[in-house]
């Protein structure tokens, strides 16, 4: 079979052979949990049966943390051509992997504490089924997230599936509603926070870099910067996040190790970066080409991150679910097993190797045009909102940040061109009667001019448009005006992708709430 063959044949049953392939993985799962975690002492044959099970549905539940929450990290990288689809998923499946096994943690919380309150089920039993169900659910719901292309929280997935399993096994009193209400906040605050912070980032930039007549000095005394600050602020977050489990170290500490990191860094790229600006050129596309290694770098490092704290959506819940039966105990908190970090880090890689593609593509690709200098601001505002939400105590979700930071590249833009519109009409009106080529040559020299001879030449065109209308009683003329409306309908950002992503961010919590509520009625009448 020839290559085009196989790509050929590929294609056509890709959707059998990700199904296959998907559950292949669950019933290897399912034999390895036999062979290792299930097989404890004295359990009866339920309790196996239950274990194995639930260490199912955790793979289950990872593979699908894998798939969704890939795109938060790798979509603006590939959106923006810095890294093929199929380099991505290959870095962020070893990276994720790496993450949830090296810096996952010996200590896995068995709930998101303030969700439930645990003296209220002092019985295991309940307790294993609520969890059982609660992650079934989360793993549904990300599943069908997945499946309509909308990035979701896979924390907000678990905790509303633990509400909803905690509500059916002991009643509303169970549930922690401040906890639910900062939740609920968290939906305005982080893409808010994300948007703002990114559009801050790329006008930066715009200003800073690309605004500029000669673009190649300004990326050679500017870029240096952009990246010792990215330096500085992935150095942080890894130090508080990616490797918390294993550096225990305070905000302070970790911000003066990233600064004394990001300095490094600065002095040593000053040299190469400014030679590698003069040979790319005086363009936006040279501009972008210096960003291609910091965003490279960036999606690595946030994928080991997000696999050391996000793992534990999955295996959280199976651990406790572990103790629960192997102990006879409810606990607070319960050591991870060797084997379930394994399978939590396997499912992550899995998932997102076999279907994560669909929604890295709905991140870099579909919600608004990317490129390097948008997917630097991207990468920066989800990590530096992180860090500072994390200090002030702020309840936000790292999707909803990083897919917020998307959504305000690409307002910015779309208020750019609009407000460009507006200039560019300026300018035709107060060159009412002239030579169209006239026109268009002032327009080309308005378009490369830097922001204040844009601001001396705007003004002097609405002196001239001024006097024109005295005259003539019209400032545009009806072509004119038809045009200018047309620019404020343009859309950069395509509204019903971010009209799907945010109904899907407010459902979550309600959805799988009730889904984990079924189920464990559902459980607690089979096991019971």
């Amino acid at each position: 079979m020839s290559k085009k063959q196989k790509s050929g044949f590929i294609a056509r049953y890709q959707d059998v052979l990700q199904l296959s392939a998907s559950v292949a993985f669950l019933l290897v799962v399912g034999l390895y949990a036999s062979l290792t975690g299930a097989d404890v002492a004295g359990l009866s044959g339920s309790a196996v049966w239950l274990l194995i099970i639930a260490a199912v549905v955790g793979g289950y539940m990872a593979m699908n943390i894998g798939a969704n929450d890939v795109a938060n990290n790798m979509g603006p990288a590939v959106g923006s051509g810095a890294l093929s689809m199929g380099w991505a998923i290959l870095m962020a499946a070893v990276f994720e992997a790496m993450g949830a096994i090296v810096a996952g943690g010996e200590v896995v919380g068995t709930i998101k504490g303030a969700i439930i309150d645990l003296e209220q089920i002092p019985d295991p039993a309940p307790f294993a089924w609520l969890m059982f169900s609660a992650l079934l659910a989360g793993a549904l719901w990300l599943h069908l997230a997945t499946a309509i292309g909308a990035p979701v929280s896979t924390t907000h997935s678990i905790i509303g599936a633990v509400m909803g399993a905690g509500i059916a096994a002991g009643g509303w009193g169970l549930v922690n509603w401040e906890t639910i209400g900062n939740i609920v906040l968290s939906w305005v605050i982080s893409p808010l926070s994300g948007g703002l912070m990114a559009a801050g980032f790329l006008y930066l930039i715009k200003r800073s870099i690309t605004y500029r007549t000669d673009m190649t000095e300004a990326a050679t005394q500017v870029v240096p910067w952009l990246i010792a600050a990215m330096v500085w602020a992935f150095s942080t977050y890894m130090l508080l996040k990616g490797l918390g489990q294993l550096v225990k170290v305070g905000f302070g500490t970790a911000v003066l190790a990233g600064a004394v990191l990001a300095a490094v860094v600065w002095a040593l790229v000053r040299q190469p970066l400014a030679a590698r600006a003069r040979r790319l050129g005086n363009s936006k596309a040279g501009v972008n080409g210096l960003f291609v290694w910091p965003l490279i770098c960036s999606a690595a490092l946030l994928s080991f991150a997000h696999g050391a704290n996000d793992v534990a959506n999955a295996i959280g819940p199976l651990a406790a679910i572990y103790e629960a039966v192997k102990t006879g105990a409810v606990a607070t908190s319960a050591a991870t097993p060797l084997w379930v970090m394994v399978l939590g880090a396997i499912g992550l890689a899995v998932g997102l190797s076999l279907y994560g593609a669909k929604l890295i593509r709905t991140v870099g690709k579909e919600i608004t045009e990317l490129d390097n200098m948008r997917a630097y601001s991207i990468a920066m505002a989800a990590t530096v909102t992180v860090i500072v939400a994390s200090q002030l105590g702020m309840p936000v979700s790292t999707t909803h940040i990083s897919i917020g930071a998307v959504f305000g590249v690409g307002f910015l833009r779309e208020l750019l061109k609009v407000n460009y519109a507006k200039m560019e009409a300026v300018v035709r009106a107060g060159h009412q009667g002239e030579d169209r080529a006239e026109v268009e040559a002032y327009l080309a020299r308005f378009e490369a001019a830097e922001v204040r001879e844009k601001k001396r030449m705007l003004a002097d065109m609405k002196k001239r448009a001024k006097a024109r209308e005295m005259a003539n009683g019209a400032l545009f003329d009806k072509r004119e005006q038809k045009a200018f409306k047309k620019a404020y309908k343009k859309e950069i950002v395509k509204r019903s992708v971010v009209l799907r992503i945010v109904a899907a961010w407010i459902v979550t919590v309600p959805a799988t709430a009730v889904l984990a509520a079924i189920l464990y009625h559902i459980v607690a009448a089979v096991l019971r």
